[in-house]
């Protein structure tokens, strides 16, 4: 090969190897290229229908700035009773807010606020990549504090209006205003224009109204708080939820020692500062506004929740289910002592009554000796439940996915936690074997505590009280179900009520709630009324009700409705150990207690205690702990005066049957079941018991075979009968005959009577056996009367009648004394056969007997035996009397 040719090669490799190279990057560049095609025709097409949503959007006034419209509430009648917004709001100027307050607000809300014209593009991309990730949907997080101004003044909060062409709108709108305002202009329209929860505007209203001082003089605690309530007033109100209050300050805290606006030691003074250093009570002349202050808060929290409406700001009308004169009640028994014997000033209570069968809240009662408005609603804050649970937790459960019966057997004993943690009963005894009613009825923790944890699924419990509306965060203060959510948990007298309501509802739940429609000022409606569904079937719900209907019946003379058919149950909380030592409170000291009941109309649950365990406590063996059902009564009583109350009705699902009592498995009472051991509980269809008991004996039947026969030759009654056989060989059978009246108890199946009465004799034969006789067999028999032989009359020739002798008695005496004499003998005989059936006495017996003129000892003898081996009548009184006790 010449050298010509080897270059020509070298140059052809040089050649492939460039072109090699040059390919990717060729296609790196149409790709670059391809990028900014689509995002320049992206940015061009976003750019026109930005255009085209902002040529709609509606003009921003001063007035619209400045001003808000007022939101009116409607009672369950339709008429007004509360008017929010427009009325309470100081306006301040721009050289009155401090630093610190300026400094609070951009550093949670608006960390750039002092560098965008009105808008963020970082805020944008952010939105932006939520709403791909998030399939369409505006998730927030990109409003500046100037669209939020905007969007506080002419736009809707609600979700369905987080749309691209709202948001359009609304940053083309910041635009403009960045234009016309300084950046210290929107700054104090914004805080002038926030709801600061309740019926405060602006944050020189909150000053002055939280803490009685001029905006001017706010500390860092102090901004820092009302920065963090511009998110949710309502949610982080320091009156309201203290806990997120402080969690909420505390982070805006933590952000402005971050960005610079306050030093590490500032903060750290400032997070040591408690959320309720220097509040003033939030006063309100206006009694009304007292009265339903915590039925407008559950109301503003609802829609705010479902509709992102603000009712302080957007001129709603809104229709709520609220009965003014219930919730004036309500405030009356809590809020004075005319009905109710408080202990003290000091303890406090909450109230929620529902409607049964929709769940509409009717009234509810935040607290005693209410005097501020927004203050603590402890009608919708969770609390310990105690006992009050467990209708919720372990009984409807047992009976919906177990079937249970309300007699199912339950063993009362000494038990422990799968911890080893004991467990004790309120009254530290325990009762053996008992029935799920009777442990539900006296609230015995142990049987309750076996069910949930022995018997149940945590799935199936959890399953049950999420249905009810009940989560299981914050339910159990673990975050999971735990052994001890058998007998406590943690819930609001407002879920409570509801969850009772399904019981009296035959199973069927409704989301509670006070808001029925909301009507925008534009005129749309939002009806907020919640479906009904079915949480458990109509057996459990009935079964249930008919045990609780036990607990209200046994404190009736406290609870008592005029005979209005009710159900019920108590609860009271507890101290461990250790804290009534540190505490320094006696033994039956407990921290709370609790009564929820329901009619067929109304559901209503009632809590009472501290807000603070050192403030004091109630008393398990006095009348404190009963407060709660004295507040249930009067409550109940009012509301249930106009309404027709009904009792429940027993469904098809359910059959009611007598078994015998301690039978585990449950079985049919037996034929000599004692009535006392006889009762009658519920069963869940096709799982009644069909087996009988044979504790107290099995039926014994007629006696077969009776036959009796006289024999007039001997004079003797034989009666006979076939031998009866019970199928307990270790048990003996006895026979109780009875002849023309006189009575017999034999264990022999025959017997024989000399000389019995002449006549037709009726007979009878039964059998006992187990302190039990049973039914009777009956025969007669004629017995002849005896034939007396007259003597025969001899003719004799007349003689001279001459002088009898006397020593020589005639012929006709002494005849006449022999049939005398063996007359007595005979009915002697009889008499002595007649009661022992025995052969007749020697002549020696004969004639001691009627020279002395006694009844025959033999036959008392006798007649004594058969007495004892009868069993007295008053014996299973006695026996009764000894297993009661």
């Amino acid at each position: 090969m010449s050298q010509k040719d080897k270059m020509s090669r070298k140059d052809y490799k040089k050649n492939t190897k460039k072109k090699e190279s040059k390919q990717p990057k060729k296609w790196f560049k149409r790709i670059i290229l391809t990028f900014i095609t689509v995002f320049l025709l992206v940015v061009v097409a976003g750019g026109a229908l930005f255009a085209y949503y902002a040529s709609s959007a509606p003009e921003l006034t001063e007035e619209d700035l400045v001003g808000t419209f007022s939101s009116e509430l409607l009672d369950k009648d339709g008429n007004v009773f509360y008017t929010l917004g427009g009325e309470n709001r100081e306006y301040a100027e721009a050289n009155e807010y401090p630093d610190v307050m300026t400094d609070a607000m951009t550093a949670i809300e608006d960390q750039r606020f002092d560098d965008h014209m009105g808008i963020d593009p970082i805020g944008i991309a952010r939105a932006a990549i939520g709403y791909v990730t998030n399939q369409g949907q505006i998730v927030g997080g990109g409003s500046t504090i100037t669209q939020q101004l905007v969007k506080l003044s002419v736009f809707s909060t609600t979700r369905a209006d987080q749309t691209l062409e709202r948001k359009a709108q609304e940053a083309w709108l910041a635009l403009q205003l960045e234009r016309e305002l300084s950046k210290e202009q929107i700054m104090t329209l914004y805080l002038n224009k926030i709801h600061m929860a309740g019926n405060v505007y602006g944050v020189a209203t909150a000053a002055e109204e939280y803490y009685g001082k001029s905006v001017s003089e706010l500390e860092i605690h102090e901004a820092a708080l009302f920065a963090g309530m511009a998110k949710a007033p309502n949610r982080y109100s320091p009156y309201a939820n203290p806990e997120l209050a402080k969690e909420r300050r505390d982070t805006v805290i933590s952000v402005m020692a971050e960005e610079g606006h306050i030093t590490s030691e500032e903060a750290e003074q400032a997070y040591n500062t408690p959320i309720d250093a220097g509040l003033v009570e939030l006063s309100e002349s206006d009694n009304t506004a007292l009265v339903t202050d915590s039925y407008v808060q559950r109301v503003l929290d609802e829609v705010e929740e479902k509709t992102d409406l603000n009712p302080a700001t957007a001129g709603l009308t809104i229709e709520t289910n609220i009965d003014i004169d219930a919730q004036q009640r309500v405030f009356d028994v809590l809020n004075s002592d005319e009905y109710v014997n408080y202990i003290n000033d000091e303890v406090q209570a909450a109230v929620s009554l529902v409607e049964a069968d929709t769940g509409k809240v009717r009234a509810l009662g935040g607290g005693r000796n209410t005097e501020v408005l927004r203050g603590v609603n402890r009608a919708t804050q969770t609390k310990a439940t105690g006992s009050t649970i467990k209708p919720l937790s372990t009984y409807g459960p047992a009976i919906e996915y177990l079937k249970y019966s309300t007699y199912h057997q339950i063993v009362d004993e000494a038990y422990s936690y799968p911890d080893g943690t004991s467990l004790r009963n309120y009254d530290g005894q325990y009762r053996g074997q008992i029935s799920m009613r009777e442990a539900l009825v006296d609230s015995r923790n142990v049987p309750t505590a076996k069910l949930f944890n022995e018997d149940l699924e945590m799935n199936q419990v959890e399953e049950f009280m999420t249905q009810l509306g009940i989560p299981i965060d914050p339910m159990s203060l673990e975050g999971e179900l735990v052994p001890s959510n058998a007998i406590s948990g943690q819930m609001s007298p407002l879920q409570m009520s509801a969850s009772y309501a399904a019981f009296a509802n035959g199973g069927q739940y409704t989301e509670p709630y006070t808001v029925s429609k909301v009507i925008t000022q534009d005129g749309q409606e939002i009806d907020l009324t919640p479906e009904t569904n079915q949480a458990m079937s109509d057996y459990t719900a009935y079964m249930v009700t008919d045990m609780l209907k036990d607990v209200a019946s046994n404190y009736n003379n406290i609870v008592g409705l005029g005979g209005i058919p009710q159900a019920g149950k108590t609860g009271t909380t507890n101290f461990t150990d250790e804290q009534l030592s540190e505490l320094g409170y006696p033994s039956d000291a407990v921290p709370a207690s609790w009564y929820a009941g329901y009619t067929s109309n109304y559901s209503l649950s009632v809590w009472t205690g501290y807000d603070n365990n050192r403030k004091g406590y109630l008393t398990f063996n006095d009348d404190s702990r009963l407060l709660p059902r004295h507040i249930y009564r009067e409550i109940m009583q009012y509301v249930s005066q106009d309404v027709e109350n009904t009792d429940w009705q027993m469904p098809s699902s359910v059959t009611e049957v007598t078994v015998e009592d301690g039978t585990d498995p449950a079985q049919l009472p037996g034929p000599n079941t004692p009535e006392s051991e006889r009762v009658t509980e519920l069963f869940v269809e096709g799982t009644e018991p069909t087996e009988q008991s044979l504790n107290y004996g099995e039926e014994l039947e007629t006696p077969t075979g009776l036959t009796a026969e006289y024999d007039e030759e001997n004079d003797e009654l034989t009666v006979t009968w076939d031998e009866y056989t019970l199928e307990n060989e270790d048990e003996s059978v006895s026979y109780n005959l009875s002849i023309d009246g006189e009575s017999s108890t034999l264990s022999d199946n025959e017997l024989t009577l000399t000389g019995p009465p002449a006549g037709d004799l009726a007979i009878t034969l039964s059998v006992s056996a187990y302190d039990s006789t049973g039914p009777e067999a009956t025969t007669t028999v004629t017995v002849p009367e005896p034939v007396e032989e007259e003597p025969e009359e001899e003719e004799t020739e007349e003689e001279p009648q001459t002088e009898p002798e006397e020593d020589n008695p005639s012929e006709e005496e002494e005849t006449n004394t022999d049939n005398n004499q063996n007359n007595d003998n005979e009915e002697s005989d009889q008499e002595e056969d007649a009661g022992n059936g025995t052969p007749p006495p020697s002549d020696e017996d004969q004639d001691e007997e009627t020279s002395d003129g006694d009844e025959n000892p033999e036959q008392d003898t006798s007649n004594n035996q058969n007495n004892t081996d009868e069993t007295p009548d008053d014996s299973d009184e006695s026996t009764n009397t000894n297993d009661e006790e």
